[in-house]
């Protein structure tokens, strides 16, 4: 639908033997054409301005064609950029300024540190960027009040310590300088697991800050090469940064007079205060509304009922739970399109509600003797797999590279996965596959456009905004690339990895193979393919039976892409803000490399400081549950190797046909597409399809059914029936909900949970530990994790002590070499 607040030119304008403005609509008419000839390409440009651009072609009513050319010169086609981006922009606001390089510098210093030792903790909590964002808002107007407005005039030009009101720009700067550094750094696993896995091994803090930033930079080493097609392009919308900039410019008063009615910063602090306060329900005094397995305390012991119903550990098939942070965990309701989200329920309802219970409780792969939902490896005896029969023994301390035992596996177990699992692999290799075809097919034509012409001349509002300010040069990314290269091949050559400079290459090439047709996706509908479980497969088959060559590998091949996505992510973010591309470049490099030191030097404090660390049963709860999943793939991936799995003859070697489909399952789709252009073919997304659904598990029904829900009544009803009110109000209430919810987890986590550990006897603990029914019903079923004698596993068919399903790997004839 064409938006309605658009105000429409006058007839008397129109001239038809005028040749400016027959040249105009010339003009005009061939970029409507390519509205029109797009469509299939482009799932999230409004069908009803499609049409009524073929219409007015087909009529030839010029008025009417002038009239939506204005609204493609003026502004964004796409109702969703519209209601969040300001269309105009003033050149001279600063932006690199003395508060926002202090605050900037405080915020990748403290949240950095922060997360990262709340990540050694389970349940770990998150300071995002929705909290940096409402946080730094009162110090900038602070700073603002407060600091003087003396200034100096250098060489460099004028310097004061106050630039006037604190504005929308330098608040912009500061939140991609958080956004940059606020997550642990994926290669901190890596030092991480050598120590608690593999008998304390520990190669100091040069090897883990070379990890570190290596693989941290190098992703935005290759934005350079995507800018173009990822950022400048209007249709790559990046849904997750509408919020945001919603956000954003609400709070600086930007757009406002454009609205009737409550202003938007009212309504956010509004809904903030509402959901800030609820928040201590879900979260503290009635954990139900959170958990949301209310059936299952029906029948506690029933398997069944707690397989299906169940939300923790289960399927969720009613997920009524009350918690935002719940609901927005693997989907963002309110900001991710509605045909994303429809494309995810039917990947749910096919490979969750049907295929994975038909495998099941068809004992596929003995599946019945093991929890349908798990992210746990198990063995013959249907027992955590035991990973330290299978790896030679090491001394304290050493330097060398653990070995594969393979006498000792033969005589002990093969490696047995949960259903859930099992589906959820088979849905990885298809995506990364139908990934590559499925840009091919319906995104290769405006690639291959956006490779032969100038994009910088495409007729988009805010591209052309961003014309003003210097582009960042090709060389400065290729010297970041070259710095981030040789801090890698020095981590990896300098230290007995066992992991050679060509695998380091190798890992690289193929990151960046996926960054573009990865990135186009995430660009679109707000979600991203993975490459962690693909990287795993090769690297296994490729270096077998070197577990640290593996996380070295997995880390560098992954985090091209998702790095390289996140750099993009926020390069749009600052596109949309108008910031100039240098200064953007230098705070991402910037604070990249203060939060990766941050990061790696909190971690290394807490491994010398806290007792026990990364120990199951660890008093405070710092058993590192996070790197303990990522030392486990460590050992199976690049130890046991996918050769033992998934190789001709082994158990799991049917899965590979996921690849097969991946790549064959888009082309009929695409024909489909072709043939009926007016259909709604074009928004079957099938890496979407594939791997929506790829945080099951940990993740159950509860974390997209529930979600999905919402974004019916948002995206699609409320966006069909209520437009203006949806127009105005959708996005910053998505921000209100999501930044409500994390500063209140992060509020109740310390000064109501942490910082009395596990003393019940204190006052504020009495609803979290000595609470209620409310409390703790969720814990007391087999899906919460509760433990019956007469119920010993959460699997359908339960195994005496000592019992085995199966034999060993030589028993069964699937040996390792």
């Amino acid at each position: 639908m064409v938006d309605p607040v658009v105000s429409h030119p006058s007839e008397d304008m129109y001239n038809p033997h005028d040749p400016v403005t027959e040249l105009e609509v010339k003009q005009v008419e061939h970029e409507l054409h390519e509205v029109v000839d797009d469509r299939i390409d482009d799932p999230n440009m409004d069908p009803g301005f499609v049409r009524a651009a073929e219409e007015a072609m087909e009529e030839g009513d010029i008025k009417h064609e002038v009239e939506l050319g204005q609204l493609l010169e003026e502004d964004s086609p796409y109702p969703e950029v519209r209601s969040s981006i300001s269309n105009v922009d003033d050149p001279d606001m600063p932006v690199l300024t003395f508060r926002s390089m202090l605050l900037g510098l405080i915020t990748v210093i403290v949240v950095p540190g922060l997360n990262q030792f709340l990540y050694l903790r389970f349940p770990s909590t998150t300071i995002t960027p929705y909290v940096i964002t409402i946080v730094v808002y009162p110090f900038g107007q602070f700073m603002a009040w407060c600091l003087p407005r003396w200034t100096w005039h250098t060489r460099i030009g004028k310097i004061t310590l106050n630039n006037g009101p604190f504005n929308v720009k330098e608040h912009s700067l500061i939140s991609i300088m958080g956004l940059m550094s606020y997550q642990s750094a994926y290669a901190a696993g890596i030092p991480a697991v050598q120590k608690f896995t593999y008998d304390m091994q520990d190669w100091g803090y040069g090897y883990g800050i070379l990890l570190i930033l290596s693989t941290q930079l190098l992703g935005l080493s290759f934005a350079t090469f995507c800018r173009r097609f990822l950022v400048w392009p209007a249709s790559m919308i990046w849904p997750n940064n509408l919020p945001r900039a919603a956000l954003l410019n609400s709070m600086h008063g930007i757009k406002s007079d454009t609205f009737t009615g409550m202003s938007r910063i009212k309504f956010f602090w509004i809904m903030f205060a509402i959901l800030f306060c609820y928040q201590f329900f879900p979260t503290y005094i009635f954990v139900m509304l959170s958990i949301g397995n209310w059936f299952t305390v029906i029948a506690p012991k029933n398997v069944v009922l707690n397989q299906i119903l169940g939300t923790s550990s289960g399927l969720g098939l009613l997920p009524f739970t009350f918690d935002w942070t719940v609901i927005s965990y693997a989907v963002a309701p309110l900001a991710t399109p509605w045909w994303t989200q429809a494309n995810l329920l039917v990947g749910f309802i096919i490979f969750f509600v049907i295929v994975c219970p038909a495998m099941y409780y068809t004992n596929v792969w003995n599946g019945k003797y093991l929890p349908m939902f798990s992210t746990t490896s198990f063995d013959r005896f249907g027992k955590k797999y035991d990973v330290s029969r299978v790896v030679q023994k090491m001394a304290p301390g050493s330097m060398s590279a653990p070995m594969f035992d393979a006498e000792a596996y033969n005589n002990y177990s093969l490696i047995y996965l949960p259903s859930a699992l099992t589906v959820s692999y088979f849905l990885s290799f298809a995506s990364v596959t139908a990934v590559l075809v499925h840009v091919g097919l319906f995104h290769g034509k405006q690639i291959w456009r956006q490779v032969r012409s100038n994009p910088l001349s495409a007729n988009d509002v805010h591209l052309r905004l961003m014309s003003k300010y210097k582009e960042t040069p090709f060389y400065w990314y290729f010297a970041l690339f070259l710095a981030a290269f040789g801090m890698g091949i020095g981590a990896v050559e300098g230290w007995p990895t066992g992991h050679p400079w060509w695998a380091f290459i190798v890992a690289i090439a193929i990151g960046v193979v996926f960054l573009l047709p990865i990135g186009t996706i995430m660009a679109i509908s707000n979600q991203e393919v993975g490459l962690n479980m693909i990287s795993e497969l090769i690297v296994g088959y490729m270096l077998p039976g070197r577990p640290i060559a593996m996380m070295i590998f997995k880390t560098t091949m992954y985090m091209i892409t998702y790095q390289g996505i996140q750099f993009l992510q926020d390069q749009k973010l600052a596109h949309y803000m108008k910031i100039p591309p240098r200064i953007v470049f230098g705070a991402q490099v910037f604070a990249t490399i203060v939060g990766g030191c941050v990061q790696l030097a909190v971690q290394d404090w807490a491994f010398s400081n806290i007792n026990d660390i990364c120990q199951p049963n660890q008093a405070n709860k710092f058993n590192c549950a996070s790197y303990t999943v990522f030392g486990t793939a460590s050992i199976i991936w690049g130890l046991i190797g996918p050769g033992n799995m998934f190789s001709p003859g082994k158990k799991y070697n049917d899965l590979m046909w996921g690849f097969l489909v991946g790549a064959v399952a888009p082309i009929p789709i695409w024909l489909l597409a072709k043939k009926f252009p007016k259909g709604r073919f074009h928004l079957i997304n099938l890496p979407v399809l594939f791997t929506g659904t790829g945080l099951i598990p940990p993740a159950t029904g509860v974390n997209y059914l529930s979600p999905i829900a919402i974004g019916f009544l948002t995206q699609y009803l409320w966006k069909r029936y209520r437009f203006k009110s949806w127009f105005k109000y959708n996005y910053i209430l998505s921000a209100a909900l999501d930044g409500a919810s994390a500063i209140g987890v992060v509020f109740i986590f310390f000064v109501l949970q942490y910082v009395h550990g596990q003393n019940e006897n204190a006052p504020n603990q009495h609803f979290y530990l000595n609470g209620w029914w409310g409390n703790t019903a969720p814990f007391s079923t087999l899906d919460g994790g509760a433990e019956f004698d007469d119920v010993p596993h959460f699997a359908v068919y339960q195994l005496a002590k000592g019992e085995a399903f199966e034999g060993t790997p030589l028993q069964v004839g699937l040996p390792a070499a």
